[in-house]
């Protein structure tokens, strides 16, 4: 169901009030960094499977159990978050990079959260109709 024109309205002052109060934020929520960030999340997995495997030997190593136990499920917590990461993470051709410079040459539309919204849900019920 769409906003009314008075909830897009508020929604629309409440966005522009966001970038003139905190510009930096309001564009780490536009999500331009998604990419950046969930590789970021993917190598941070990986390196903490790493000391799980690290926590796994020491725990052999010293004949404690609990310490492999502990090793074992940091392996696979991170292993989790590695794939999730991975599969979340947008395609190269999905979204133009934020640094191109011909993107400064033409003013782009800023889309605003309630389209981005209304084209989420869109998509959804497209999907489900099929």
């Amino acid at each position: 169901m769409p906003l009314s024109e008075h909830e897009q309205r508020m929604l629309e002052q409440m966005e522009r009030a966001l970038y003139a109060e905190d510009p930096k934020f309001a564009t780490a929520l536009e999500g331009s960094g998604l990419r950046t960030y969930t590789r970021r999340r993917v190598y941070q997995a990986v390196a903490g499977f790493l000391v799980g495997i690290a926590l796994l030997m020491a725990g052999m190593v010293a004949q404690q159990i609990w310490i492999s136990v502990v090793g074992f499920l940091v392996m696979l917590g991170c292993a989790v978050l590695a794939v999730t990461g991975w599969r979340k993470a947008p395609k190269p051709g999905e979204r133009q990079a934020a640094g191109d410079g011909g993107e400064r040459r033409q003013p782009r539309q800023r889309r605003t959260v309630m389209n981005r919204i209304e084209q989420r849900w869109q998509r959804r019920r497209d999907e489900q109709g099929q």
